[in-house]
């Protein structure tokens, strides 16, 4: 049953939804330009002061998981790796009573040589996004010939115990849509969890169409062509993730159907944009500004009781089927995942 704003330490919207997994985007740059993202000149990045402080990121994650009963903490971008001040936040945020679970989203790039201090520091675990085996077709994704370097920084998360390491995928229809068995026995033998992402109306292009999109459905088809999947007897819960047993397990793969089989019904998440935004859903079209208020001297309380009020907003489900979606106007790497 739900509740009115204010009247209650959680993020609940007018569904019941209860939001208790952060989304912190820490930057909207990126040393990637993956075609499904961003064009290969980039973006307008924001400006410097338009991005909120370390000190000021730190603060917002305290306010969310001491008032706002958030038990889960997830750092992207852009690239957080590139974010200069990315230990000193990871160590404060893990220093936070109750502690979150705190992750980070990555290319992986320059991974082996943070993960140690990363790992040391606080953080859980890693989730690293990589689309393909094939140097050759990673460059034409990605516009860098930077396949060693995401391969190296996924063995060098799991040797620094930042697991379970797992892979997003994204596989696009004409250019990889052939990899979904090969991704799997690379994460079976390696001990990664493979994830695979359909892709999502979400590149700065706009060019997204449904009726070119790599579905669910073909995915686990591509993937019994070479794997027995069987039913994850596991509690779904929140997770995005719909998963399955490898050859009858323990390895599992995921699949995050946001189009064809949505789960808006149990998302339990809110998003942090890099300048102090906050996001309902990953879709919104609308954000409530945390920054301005911050800066003009609001105390924790009052940011507290914004931050419920724009979750009370969200919406029942992201509306991608609904002849009158708009696509959100900031692409995902500018949004955070």
């Amino acid at each position: 049953m739900s509740v009115a704003p204010g009247t209650d330490g959680v993020l609940v919207d007018r569904y019941g939804r209860v939001a208790r997994d952060l989304r912190v985007s820490l930057t909207d740059k990126c040393n990637l330009r993956c075609t499904y993202c961003m064009p290969a000149e980039g973006l307008p990045w924001l400006a410097g002061p338009e991005v909120l402080t370390d000190e000021e990121v730190v603060r917002l994650v305290r306010v969310a998981v001491e008032r706002l009963g958030v038990t889960e903490v997830r750092f992207t971008g852009g690239e957080p790796l590139i974010r200069p001040g990315l230990l000193g936040i990871v160590t404060a945020v893990a220093a936070l009573e109750p502690r979150p679970r705190i992750s980070l989203t990555s290319n992986g790039i320059g991974l082996d040589r943070l993960a140690p201090a990363l790992r040391e520091a606080g953080l859980d675990r890693v989730n690293v996004s990589l689309d393909t085996l094939d140097p050759a077709r990673f460059t034409t994704l990605t516009r860098r010939p930077r396949l060693d370097a995401v391969l190296a920084g996924l063995a060098g998360a799991a040797a620094a115990g930042l697991s379970p390491v797992k892979i997003n995928s994204v596989l696009m229809r004409g250019v990889n849509e052939d990899e979904a068995p090969a991704l799997l026995r690379f994460a079976v033998d390696h001990d990664y969890q493979l994830r695979i992402i359909e892709q999502m109306p979400l590149d700065a292009q706009h060019g997204w169409d449904r009726h070119t999109m790599v579905t669910a459905e073909e995915i686990l088809t591509s993937l019994r062509t070479v794997f027995d999947l069987s039913p994850d007897p596991a509690e779904r819960g929140a997770a995005p993730a719909e998963t399955w047993l490898v050859d009858g397990g323990p390895a599992r793969v995921g699949v995050i159907a946001s189009v064809t089989r949505p789960f808006c019904g149990d998302c339990d998440r809110t998003r942090l944009t890099a300048d102090g935004q906050v996001r309902a859903c990953l879709f919104a079209t609308e954000e409530s500004d945390l920054r301005a208020a911050l800066r003009a001297g609001t105390d924790d309380d009052e940011l507290a009781r914004r931050w419920r009020t724009a979750m009370w907003g969200k919406r029942a489900g992201h509306g991608i089927d609904d002849p009158t979606f708009l696509q959100p106007t900031r692409p995902m790497s500018a949004i955070g995942g």
